[in-house]
């Protein structure tokens, strides 16, 4: 699944007249970006939600040949993360990729959805984090989000402190995660609390570089990195 229904807020003025996923990087709309990268890794199918400018972005999507891309309409209501991945649930297989739109990264020794299908341990996992390092973490200025002991296990950043690991926007999930969740609008981040209280909520360290995009700003210096890389 491709998360793509957000507003794009701290995109603007770009998103005055389209929906972030199709802002243009590199020569690309960044969801293709994401798309692009699911259909070198041999995913057929993918889901798309859409609620901001979705008449657009709908259409852009459905062009694509591959992976063939299913709607899933929240131009009623948007669901945020959490609820987007319930409502789309039905048109996803156990376990499923989930990814953000704007997702732009180089692959290391292996590329990233390897990196998690090699991982994946369905006994012990509800999902799977893909987790990057600050330093192959371009236009990146945050504290970080999560500490990974020695097996994999996360745990969130504390209050003042700064956290080695950045959430890349890339998941490896199984609908076990979304068992008795919300009604309407939440965040996943929700669900990754009861798996970290659970101890079902892993991850792996990219060996990759990663690119935030959510500003305008930060799209000279990914498409310098790109052209160089």
């Amino acid at each position: 699944m491709v998360l793509a229904a957000g507003l794009g807020k701290r995109m603007r003025p770009l998103t005055a007249t389209q929906p972030k996923p199709l802002v243009r990087v590199a020569g690309k709309a960044l969801i293709d970006h994401a798309l692009d990268r699911l259909a070198d890794a041999g995913v057929a199918r993918a889901v798309v939600n859409v609620h901001y400018l979705a008449d657009a972005l709908e259409a852009h999507v459905l062009e694509r040949e591959a992976p063939k891309v299913t709607i899933s309409d929240e131009r009623a209501q948007l669901l945020e993360t959490g609820g987007g991945l319930v409502r789309a649930a039905g048109h996803l297989p156990d376990p499923f990729f989930c990814l953000n739109a704007d997702n732009i990264w180089l692959d290391g020794p292996k590329n990233a959805f390897a990196d998690l299908s090699t991982r994946w341990d369905p006994d012990a996992m509800d999902a799977l984090l893909l987790v990057v390092p600050h330093v192959r973490a371009s236009n990146f200025s945050g504290p970080g989000d999560f500490y990974m002991d020695a097996a994999g296990l996360l745990s969130r950043r504390r209050a003042g402190r700064i956290a080695p690991f950045i959430y890349t926007g890339i998941q490896l999930v199984s609908h076990r995660l979304l068992r008795d969740a919300p009604q309407g609008p939440f965040s996943t981040n929700i669900l990754w609390n009861r798996a970290i209280e659970e101890g079902r909520l892993y991850g792996v360290a990219f060996t990759g570089q990663w690119f935030e995009v959510g500003t305008p700003q930060a799209i000279t210096p990914t498409e310098a990195a790109l052209a160089g890389g």
